[in-house]
């Protein structure tokens, strides 16, 4: 890590923490700042800052921040607009950003998280006025897992967010350039406190060197232990920057411990040595937070197994900058991975695939908790059936996987001597290699643990170390988050099969047949559904229909419209009443979703067909011959959306030997390909069927759909063919 500090806009200086006399600083920078100062106020952050775009087209440049060091933060200044990253979606799209925790931004930003993996929120509010595009305000505060940031907030920071954008403009009209350069400015505050009398006293009798910081990195106060073990002075160190007075703790390696502090409010504890050339001391570095700074203390330590700032190998060093990039590369990797993988299993794949590789690991573990008990979710690597002495094991036991999660502290065996020295009688699968536990925790929930096995003994460096641990908060929360998939993908699938049918009426001159597949793993069910009714004056009715959204709201809201057209149906209504009636109904339930419709009502003994449609696929028809068309239904808007929405009725005849097709858009949407395109490859494959038995047609036109291993979309298909004369 470099900390020179940061250099001041060109027509401004930074406050110097002595209260000297200073310039002051220009109209943009003053605005900026007394714009970030009122939105950290306004809506209960502890840091914020303003990103502006600059005279290089496509990059916005971080002007001014306040609450936190600058330098910890070099490599967010200069963020591209075409990057996945909040402040560049705001300024992009011209909406707000509110992320109230990591586990709402992994999915949107896993480069954030990957990159920031600490329990925080962070709102961004693009500053626009009229046609111009200024930047974005954005305010760092603590996470509210579970609770979206709420209107109020949301208000002041769109206020907030105006004014700057009002200061801006009156500054453009009056000639001025409103575009940054160069390095961002630190917010002036007050210089940090130095103590009481009585509490430097308290302090100075302790042999433990304590130092205190400000939010931004500055040392606002040392006891007499601090000024002897760093063989400097009070008056040398106060106000500087602490990277500044001790560089030996600007190195890279700790970078994460200093973030980690200033944006979790977590404490921290890390080996550090002081000096490199020659090598000096190792020393124990504990960081205690607190909202108004941190407290630094400083003991002595043996040297550890292996070197803070080695990736590679103990005491190697980061080497070649393709070995700093493989290291920053890792937690984006699998942090964007994980945000695709859905289900538990997907997840533990990703991990599989992204994180043993590499770490050189060979065998995985990962335990769920349940009742409080750890059961074995996925493993690879181990010898058969090893593992399964340690599956349902409760968490009174001693045994790493277990301790890690209940203290929630990574736990590295360099050896599996270590291993069965901290651990007595624990049984090992090998005599040779090395282990790392991982607590699995999201939002502060325990989630499980997680074993990386490797072959040989190996140091895990402290960049290492801080790598697994951020990655294992990754990993929970995409286990969380899927294990609330599939409960309720389950409760989902189990609901819609309970409302579809589970047969169909049978007649004597119609056969129907009806497919349900839902999407692939991953997927959510849909509300797509399909019904035959029997309306009681000999006719027969057909629908097919599809609930916009997925999971189980929609499968409730297609219960529910199957539930109304039936009763419509039944009640001798006509097909423009039963489709008028169930629009009404969905938009009085109010569910927030819509639903398309299609409803044929067929007389089976002379083939005359009704029917109307609202907003879903027109109907295949394959004539006795074997020509196929896509008929052409006139139809309506979705049901949901328009009270006084018309439906009107499409007459037509449906011929002996004639096969009516209605299905859902899953059957003929492909990703990337036109959806016209899907229906005419239906269109043909209807036509090469053989008409009977209905059976085998209806499989023949699902078979490619049943095949594909990764399908969106639920897809429902109803067919009906009429045989026997016509009366």
């Amino acid at each position: 890590m470099q900390w020179p500090p940061p250099r001041a806009h060109p027509d401004c200086v930074i406050a110097r923490a002595d209260g000297g006399g200073v310039p002051a600083p220009d109209a943009l920078t003053q605005a900026l700042a007394r714009a970030t100062t009122g939105a950290v106020k306004a809506v209960g952050g502890y840091a914020g800052g303003v990103y502006m775009r600059s005279p290089t087209a496509g990059l916005l440049l971080l002007a001014v921040f306040m609450g936190l060091p600058l330098p910890l933060f070099r490599p967010w200044w200069r963020i591209q607009v075409n990057r996945p990253y909040p402040p560049a979606e705001a300024y992009r799209t011209g909406q707000a950003v509110h992320l109230a925790d990591a586990e709402s931004a992994v999915g949107r930003f896993p480069q954030l998280v990957a990159s920031l993996p600490f329990p925080f929120a962070s709102l961004y509010e693009p500053v626009t006025a009229g046609t111009q595009r200024f930047g974005v305000l954005l305010v760092l505060r603590p996470a509210t897992p579970g609770i979206p940031v709420g209107a109020v907030d949301r208000e002041r920071l769109r206020e907030a967010a105006d004014r700057l954008a009002g200061d801006l403009a009156g500054l453009a009209a009056a000639g001025a350039p409103v575009v940054w350069e160069g390095d961002p400015v630190a917010v002036a505050t007050p210089p940090p406190d130095t103590g009481s009398a009585g509490a430097r006293a308290a302090l100075d009798r302790i042999a433990l060197a304590v130092l205190s910081l400000d939010r931004q990195g500055r040392i606002g106060f040392v006891n007499k232990a601090a000024e002897e073990r760093l063989g400097l002075t009070g008056p040398q160190l106060y106000g500087k920057v602490l990277w500044e007075a001790l560089p030996w703790l600007g190195h890279h390696a700790y970078d994460d411990h200093f973030r980690a502090v200033f944006m979790s409010g977590e404490p921290a504890r890390f080996p550090a040595r002081r000096g490199r050339h020659p090598p000096g001391e190792w020393l124990s570095v504990d960081l205690h937070p607190a909202p108004d700074g941190v407290t630094l203390t400083i003991d002595s330590t043996e040297k550890p197994a292996y070197a803070p700032a080695s990736v590679v190998q103990p005491g190697a060093g980061l080497g070649l900058p393709s070995d700093q990039a493989s290291a920053l590369y890792r937690p984006v990797a699998l942090a964007i991975a994980l945000s695709e993988a859905v289900t538990a299993r997907q997840v533990s794949a990703v991990v599989t695939e992204e994180l043993l590789p590499a770490f050189g690991g060979r065998q995985l573990a990962i335990y769920l908790l349940d009742e409080r008990h750890l059961y074995l979710a996925w493993e690879t690597g181990f010898p058969q059936g090893f593992l399964n002495r340690f599956d349902g094991v409760s968490l009174d036991v001693r045994l790493p996987g277990v301790e890690t999660l209940t203290t929630g502290r990574p736990m590295f065996f360099e050896s599996m001597e270590h291993l069965a020295a901290a651990y007595p009688g624990i049984p090992l699968d090998a005599h040779v290699g090395a282990r790392a536990f991982l607590p699995l925790i999201a939002s502060g929930r325990p989630v499980g643990s997680c074993i990386l096995g490797f072959d040989a003994p190996r140091g895990f460096s402290a960049e290492e170390r801080t790598v697994l641990t951020a990655l294992a908060g990754l990993i929970a929360q995409a286990l969380a988050r899927a294990r609330r998939y599939d409960s309720e993908a389950a409760l989902a699938r189990g609901l819609q099969s309970a409302l579809l049918p589970h047969r169909l009426p049978v007649r004597e001159n119609v056969d129907t047949v009806g497919r349900y597949l839902a999407g692939t793993a991953g997927m959510d069910v849909g509300g797509d559904w399909y019904d035959v009714i029997e309306t009681g004056r000999g006719l027969l009715a057909l629908v097919i229909g599809d609930v916009q959204g997925h999971g189980v709201a929609a499968a409730a809201t297609m219960g529910q419209l199957r539930s109304a057209v039936r009763a419509f149906a039944l009640s001798g209504s006509t097909p423009e009443q039963v489709m008028r009636g169930t629009n009404q109904l969905l938009i009085d339930l109010d569910p927030g979703q819509f639903a398309s419709c299609c409803y044929v009502l067929l007389d089976p003994a002379s083939g005359a067909v009704r029917a109307v449609r609202a907003g879903h696929p027109q109907p295949l028809l394959r004539h006795p011959d074997g020509r196929t068309e896509v008929l052409d239904l006139a139809g309506g808007v979705v049901l949901g959306i328009d009270p006084d929405a018309s439906y009107p009725v499409t007459e037509l005849r449906l011929e002996t030997g004639a096969v009516l097709a209605l299905y859902t858009d899953g059957l003929v949407e492909t990703p990337g390909i036109d959806i016209d395109d899907g229906v005419e490859r239906l269109r043909v494959t209807l036509a090469a069927a053989r008409p009977s038995p209905l059976t085998e047609t209806a499989d023949r036109l699902v078979g490619e759909a049943d095949a594909t291993t990764d399908r969106p979309d639920d897809i429902a298909l109803l067919l009906a063919s009429r045989r026997g004369g016509d009366a």
